[in-house]
């Protein structure tokens, strides 16, 4: 697989509060692994990825994963107005986590002004439910979620459950605000990034728009 072959680059960050499992979802994600025991997220830690998400269309995921330490804040700030999309990750265990995520939306919301990003909301560690230790329940949750505007998905970085889609999830929704103009490429601007220039690939997106809506205006 050549690693140099892309269309578009997402910089996707994480938010979540200290231990609520960021670092987990993205090694098991990137790497499909998953460790007992993972060293505590110092500032900002980097990982990439591919997805096609569909025919040609080859997306390079930039994530960065967040320390949730308020001590480590002033540098994660400096990470949101690059941003195109957020995993907003709570722990279903941890009310606290669950409670603080408009915090964490907030926040990130008002450092990206007036550039876009898009969310998802994660009800993480789900595989805890099986064992009664669950804090938050989904409904609630679907609530919180709808609120922020985003979609609401509960996975497991242990037994992998979910993790794959969240992340998919996430990067098709930015997809699509790309090509419904939600999301727009700008100069100066490292949320999303075009491997062709800007105003050829803004031409190739209107094509593909007009193209679909012709086909479903077909008799």
């Amino acid at each position: 697989m050549d690693l140099t072959l892309w269309q578009y680059q997402f910089r996707i960050i994480m938010l979540g509060d200290s231990t609520v499992g960021k670092s987990s979802m993205l090694k098991r994600y990137t790497e499909d692994l998953f460790l007992e025991c993972i060293n505590q997220t110092v500032g900002v830690d980097f990982y990439v990825h591919f997805l096609e998400v569909e025919p040609g269309v080859r997306i390079k995921l930039q994530f960065w994963d967040t320390a949730g330490q308020e001590r480590f804040r002033s540098v994660t700030r400096s990470y949101y107005r690059n941003s195109v999309g957020g995993l907003l990750v709570f722990d279903l265990a941890n009310r606290k986590s669950f409670e603080n995520v408009k915090q964490w939306h907030a926040e990130v919301s008002e450092r990206v002004h007036p550039y876009t990003v898009l969310f998802v909301l994660v009800g993480h560690k789900s595989d805890q439910d099986q064992a009664g230790e669950r804090a938050v329940n989904r409904t609630e949750a679907e609530k919180l979620a709808s609120q922020l505007g985003a979609p609401y998905i509960e996975a497991s970085a242990k037994t992998g459950h979910n993790v794959k889609e969240a992340f998919d999830l996430l990067t098709r929704r930015v997809y699509q605000g790309l090509k419904s103009g939600e999301i727009k490429l700008r100069d100066g601007w490292d949320g999303v990034k075009s491997s062709a220039p800007t105003a050829q690939m803004s031409q190739k997106i209107q094509n593909n728009e007009a193209a679909e809506k012709n086909k479903s205006c077909a008799c």
